[in-house]
């Protein structure tokens, strides 16, 4: 492994003694790059005197705690670079990022590998520039000998990275570049048994792209994610926090928190993720994506994000909670036109203590939602969604949970599906749900089925409030959580059936709302849904011989 700097341009340049500065001795210099008017010859140390690229490096400048090496606004530079044990502090960390007006400058390779390589490095700060890598991926973290600490990567665009039709799963073993990845930190499995803690990343745009930001911790000491979970011994990043970024027209995911604990993804948006569909030409799924997901993590949220757009058949949800997942939360998101709401994936027993609350799910129909499947959810809180024109719902593979003030409305044709033999010994509680256009299920038959009495309009981000003198204002069941907002921003004052928790709003002429079945339309309803869960039955019964 290199030791310390690889810079690639037309040259290699290999720097083997960068000397060691101690945190005491802050070397604080800054290096100017300039690709237009910049020369090799100069010092690097003013922008009169920058260099024209990083062969101005001598291998005599340390590249430590205060140092900041800047490229200039406007230009392009061949750049792939591998960092290793740099060590910033938190109070003077290594820099790197741009200076001058213009467009934020482009680093980019046309090699398959990562523009930025970093191994054992701690407090260091990437921000205002563009990455382009058309055969490679972006930055990729990782950590051999030491964790790593307090790296921030701050307004940063990824894009023009591989984004085309594939027929699996990308590699995320063994960095960016096999991943088509803007970020990725560590893999699936991953190298050693050693954190990358308190990692941000914020500000960031990342478009056509085949990946987002792929974060991994370490499962084992085999290193063996697939093992069985008697034998997983996980070291999980802690700290994680990305905030504020915007993921589009990617053909995969767009964020995996993974063997994490305590991360948060917050005010993010991932609009036409996963826009490969995973099949073949027979509709056989190849594989598997879902724009923002938890795998094997701990106590992390996803939160004020929305995700729309998805269209891999086989996931293509917004919730999922996957492998190993337990005490995580999804709550205030705006979940728009995909595959379906939400498919929970446990790994070989149920999960546990997962919630789900405040969000806006509205015509994620292109194929059934599952609020647990696999081997369960156990002590599964879902309550306060308001869920419009969802595909066939199964409520299944719960025990002991809590599903409660919930609205759900399935399209025409579509209803919520359940296995009572499974509910007469799984200890869950359905109590002040809102269903329409659907059957109550048996399992919660003292829930409510009314229309809502919505505001109305076009906007979906406020059609979906209640209106004044609706049946579901503090028709809910009061629960005691840390709350205090709505996923419209209103201060909670009543305990609502829905996302919103005011008092009624005055509806607009263009409402939502539709009138109740008459006799005979409940009674059609009634027969077409036993016969559905029927033949539903008939399936589960033939699969399992």
């Amino acid at each position: 492994m290199k030791k310390l700097l690889c810079v690639i341009f037309s040259v290699i340049f290999i720097f083997t003694a960068v000397p060691f500065v101690s945190a005491e001795s802050v070397n604080k210099v800054t290096y100017y790059i300039d690709s237009v008017d910049g020369d090799n010859s100069n010092s690097g140390t003013s922008e009169a005197e920058a260099w024209k690229d990083l062969g101005g490096f001598t291998g005599e400048q340390a590249l430590t705690a205060g140092v900041s090496v800047l490229f200039k606004c406007g230009g392009t530079y061949d750049f792939k670079v591998e960092l290793a044990d740099i060590n910033g502090t938190k109070e003077n960390p290594f820099v790197i990022s741009s200076y001058g007006e213009g467009e934020r400058p482009i680093l980019t390779t046309q090699e398959n590998d990562e523009i930025l390589t970093l191994i054992d490095c701690s407090y260091i700060t990437i921000s205002n520039l563009q990455m382009v890598a058309p055969n490679g991926g972006g930055i990729w973290i990782d950590t051999l000998n030491k964790t790593s600490e307090g790296i921030i990567i701050d307004n940063v665009y990824f894009h023009g990275m591989p984004n085309g039709k594939v027929n699996n799963r990308d590699d995320m073993s063994n960095g960016a570049a096999p991943a088509r990845a803007a970020v990725m930190v560590k893999g699936l499995p991953a190298r050693s048994r050693y954190a990358v803690n308190d990692l941000t990343i914020k500000n960031c745009e990342v478009y056509d792209c085949a990946n987002g930001f792929m974060i991994w911790g370490s499962w084992n000491d085999e290193q063996n994610p697939w093992c069985e979970e008697k034998d997983a011994d996980p070291i999980y990043n802690t700290g994680l926090l990305i905030e504020g970024c915007y993921f589009h027209e990617m053909d995969a995911e767009a964020v995996i928190v993974g063997i994490c604990d305590g991360a948060l993804v917050t005010n993010c948006r991932a609009i036409n993720t996963c826009q490969g569909e995973g099949v073949d030409e027979n509709g056989e799924i190849l594989y598997f994506t879902a724009a923002m997901w938890f795998w094997g993590s701990e106590n992390s949220t996803i939160q004020y994000c929305e995700i729309a757009g998805q269209k891999n058949f086989g996931d293509g949800m917004t919730v999922d909670f996957d492998s190993c997942t337990n005490n995580c939360t999804y709550q205030y998101i705006y979940s728009h036109d995909n595959m379906r709401f939400m498919c929970n994936n446990a790994k070989e027993s149920p999960q546990k203590n997962n919630t789900v609350r405040y969000c806006l799910s509205v015509n994620d129909n292109g194929g059934r939602s599952a609020i647990a499947s696999g081997n369960g959810e156990d002590n599964f809180n879902f309550y306060n969604n308001t869920i419009i024109n969802c595909a066939d719902f199964h409520m299944r593979y719960l025990t002991n949970s809590f599903v409660a003030n919930n609205i759900i409305i399935p399209e025409d044709g579509c209803i919520i599906l359940y296995n009572l033999q499974e509910e007469l010994s799984a200890g869950n509680t359905y109590t002040n749900n809102c269903y329409g256009n659907t059957l109550n299920p048996v399992v919660d038959m003292n829930s409510m089925n009314v229309i809502p009495n919505f505001v109305g309009g076009e906007d979906a981000l406020t059609a979906y409030r209640l209106a004044e003198g609706s049946e579901l204002i503090g028709a809910g069941v009061e629960i005691e959580d840390e709350l205090t907002e709505d996923f419209f921003g209103n201060e909670i004052t009543e305990n609502n059936i829905g996302c919103y928790g005011g008092s009624g709003e005055v509806a607009t002429e263009d409402t939502v709302n539709t009138e109740n079945e008459d006799a005979v339309e409940s009674l059609i309803r009634m027969i077409t849904t036993a016969f559905k869960i029927l033949i539903q039955e008939i399936r589960e019964l033939i699969y399992d011989l």
